[in-house]
């Protein structure tokens, strides 16, 4: 998937402040090294991150962004243990079925494919 699908996926999919909360979940969970999800995914889940950070969430405020972005940008074991607790923070706020409902919907809406039986969960 290009960076121009999914700027475009984005652009004609308008998530909800809790689906970017979501988003930027599955953007910690991948910095932190727990995202099961395939490389490409991961990739795709980036781009989509770039395409909505500037839109505001319903739980996370926005200094998460700023942790983000330090985070891609330097290979710091402190950064990464603050990226791993925002992380489980975030993923305690926003519940189970919230998750899975939207990584549902984006593979479901085509930005990302859909699940096998032998896929693990991210």
């Amino acid at each position: 998937m290009t960076p121009e699908h999914v700027a475009a996926w984005a652009a004609t999919h308008a998530l909800s402040p809790l689906q970017i909360d979501c988003a930027v979940t599955v953007m910690l969970k991948i910095l932190d090294g727990k995202c099961k999800m395939p490389a490409q995914e991961k990739v795709v889940m980036a781009l989509l991150y770039d395409r909505i950070k500037h839109l505001p969430g319903q739980l996370l405020d926005h200094s998460v962004h700023e942790l983000i972005e330090s985070a891609r940008n330097a290979d710091d074991e402190a950064l990464k243990n603050l990226i791993y607790e925002k992380r489980l923070l975030a993923e305690t706020a926003i519940s189970r079925p919230v998750m899975k409902s939207f990584k549902a919907m984006i593979r479901a809406e085509g930005l990302l494919p859909a699940k096998t039986a032998t896929d693990s969960e991210d």
